[in-house]
């Protein structure tokens, strides 16, 4: 028997693969799921199994309970076989007793069931066991064996485990072929509950770096560098390297002598071209190697907030279509290995763009330093234009009126930008900056919008973007229905209006809105008579005057009518109430007269809406405009905001 569990151990771990330690636990769970089905034991009731290799003995322990007097057998215990197995048991303790009964008893059914228990395991442990294995190759590259192909992807045998070569990971034009031996870069390890799902690609963009590494023993080692890779699988890839070590040229260590290195990567990616460019640390020339080979005739940077990195790069008329590439891909691959969004423009175009110019700032002064230049420069135009033979002396001349326009024209944005900096800042400090610490969520809006501006991060950046950036702000509310930028305003004047202490707002001590006072609290002791009655009244406004107001409720320049005085205002008992005339729009909701809350509140709605927070350049402040009508009588129009 010894030897017969010996040789099945031995069998079965080598043929799955798998420890014997496994096996051995996978057989002891089989003969406790047959003993519970041959006497029927209860799963509340403990059961081991016990197995000595070198005896091939197995020994089956089931709980029970001592007692003075045994009833069932299956589940009690005298106390003196109890102490057997546990001398220091006790009446009413529970302990692991060995039954008498041995497997050579056990029914069909429950051989059946061991047999099933002992398939299981042992398939569990070997999918464990291969997901162990291809976690580890993750990112790595491995060989497999085309075994079935199809529309949606190609299966690949990697002899215990199957691997998916999706469509879109595949090379495009490449075809397979059954049996045929494939290099594949795995992208991701899934556990199922049919084994590890393995997915892997061909179109990847690390396959060419892993591809590198395994032939340019440079790389490996770490004297040189992989710094980025632009890769177009099929067709076309950037890779730019950099030396780490004195001494070694990157370039020619992937190339290889004779070429022969990379045209061993070349013909495992189906005859890919590859471009291997050394990276410098300096834009301008890592751009302009980058757009190889096409010869580059000035490169300049440009770096915006809002639209990011962009390089303009002149080439002469003849290098345009071989810097843009076929269908753009040159250029497409050098702004992905560099990271610049790359605006290619021939020479002839920038010239012929600034004469047409030439009046208008910043082009304006050329005509007083550079007269000689513009007029040679106008001369070859014309000369190129009536298909005449143009000298390489003259293309240089335009080159040169070309790099002096484009740096005018970078210096202009560059103050522009500059000047905009300025003015955020300024219109920044006239905010509370609690509102930059404050989250999107105290804004009363719906779901959709605050996921929208959720990339902006606070109330404080909102509230920004719409007094000096709004194009920023419609961009990302372009696609809502209705008129979101609307209710983003509305939204803020009503945070304006109502919140007086930002810091408690933003750590939950305060309210996000003032209540309106209720019928049960005295109008002397409320805290709008407490308001009115500390601060001055405003004086009443008619519908024709433009009222400015600051972003936190004061007037800042009133504008009196002639037949009104401060004087006659305060002495009228109805106060700054006595000039307020709201006027309801159709969708403005209507509340009976009796209802002083709702009323107060429904006039709030609407002043809410008739206001706008705006940059005053002249006051460098945030004022909030109110919209008026422009004629009492013309009720059907409306003017626009007052500035």
């Amino acid at each position: 028997m010894a030897n017969e569990l010996q040789l099945a151990f031995n069998e079965i771990a080598e043929m799955r693969m798998l420890p014997a330690e496994v096996v051995l636990e996978a057989l002891q769970t089989a003969l406790v799921s047959a003993y519970r089905r041959d006497s029927n034991a209860s799963a509340a009731q403990a059961i081991e199994a016990r197995i000595d290799p070198s005896t091939g003995r197995a020994r089956i322990f089931v709980e029970k309970e001592v007692c003075d007097d045994v009833q069932f057998a299956s589940t009690e215990v005298t106390l003196e076989k109890a102490r057997f197995y546990n001398p220091e048991a006790q009446i009413g303790d529970m302990v692991m007793v060995q039954v008498e009964s041995t497997t050579k008893k056990f029914g069909r059914i429950a051989a059946q069931t061991a047999k099933q228990v002992i398939l299981q395991k042992i398939r569990e442990a070997e999918r464990n066991s291969l997901y162990e294995e291809y976690i580890g190759r993750e990112g790595d590259i491995i060989t497999g064996t085309v075994q079935n192909i199809n529309q949606n992807f190609v299966t690949l045998s990697l002899g215990r485990a199957e691997a998916k070569l999706p469509r879109p990971h595949q090379i495009p034009g490449e075809r397979y072929r059954q049996h045929e031996k494939l290099r594949v870069y795995v992208v991701e390890v899934k556990r199922t509950n049919r084994g590890p799902e393995i997915t892997c690609s061909r179109s990847h963009r690390n396959m060419l770096r892993r591809l590198l590494e395994y032939e340019v023993p440079e790389i490996y080692n770490g004297q040189v560098e992989i710094k980025s890779i632009a890769r177009e699988a099929g067709y076309r890839s950037k890779v730019a390297v950099a030396a780490l070590q004195d001494g070694i040229d990157p370039v020619g260590a992937c190339v290889g002598m004779r070429g022969i290195r990379i045209q061993n990567i070349v013909k495992e990616l189906h005859d890919e071209k590859i471009d291997v460019i050394e990276w410098n640390p300096d834009p301008v020339v890592f751009i302009t190697k980058a757009l190889s080979p096409a010869r580059v005739a000035g490169v300049y940077l440009e770096d915006d907030i809002h639209t990011g990195k962009t390089a303009v790069v002149l080439v002469q008329d003849e290098q345009l279509s071989l810097a843009i590439g076929r269908e753009g891909q040159n250029a497409r691959l050098a702004a992905k290995l560099t990271g610049w969004r790359i605006d290619i423009k021939s020479v002839s175009e920038t010239v012929q763009s600034a004469l047409e110019n030439l009046d208008m700032p910043p082009l304006s002064g050329l005509t007083r330093t550079h007269a000689q230049l513009i007029e040679d420069v106008q001369r070859i135009i014309e000369k190129k234009l009536g298909n005449r033979a143009v000298m390489p002396e003259e293309y240089n001349l335009l080159s040169k009126f070309a790099d002096l326009v484009e740096r005018r024209l970078l210096i202009e944005r560059e103050e522009e930008r500059q000047e905009h900096l300025q003015q955020v800042a300024a219109v920044k400090a006239t905010l509370p900056q609690e509102l930059f610490e404050a989250p999107l969520k105290l804004l009363r809006l719906p779901d959709e919008l605050l996921e929208a501006l959720e990339s902006m991060g606070n109330i404080g950046a909102v509230m920004l973007a719409t007094l000096v950036d709004e194009e920023r702000l419609k961009k990302l509310l372009t696609k809502l229905p209705g008129q979101p930028l609307q209710d983003v305003q509305t939204a803020l004047d009503e945070l304006m209006e109502t919140t007086t202490d930002f810091s408690q707002l933003i750590h939950g001590t305060a309210p996000a809105a003032v209540e309106h006072q209720t019928d049960d609290v005295p109008a002397a002791h409320s805290p709008a008579a407490t308001a009115t009655a500390a601060a001055p009244a405003r004086p009443p406004v008619d519908d024709d005057d433009e009222v400015v107001l600051d972003a936190f409720g004061g007037v800042v320049a009133p504008t009196p009518t002639g037949a009104a005085t401060a004087e006659a205002i305060a002495a009228s008992p109805a106060g700054a109430e006595a000039g307020e005339d709201f006027d309801f729009e159709e969708d403005d909701e209507l509340t009976p007269a009796g209802d002083e809350p709702a009323r107060k509140k429904a006039a709030a709605k609407v002043q809410n809406k008739r206001r706008q927070l705006v940059f005053d350049e002249e006051s460098g402040e945030v004022v909030a405009k109110r919209r008026r009508k422009g004629n009492r009588k013309g009720r059907d129009s409306w003017n626009d905001y007052e500035f």
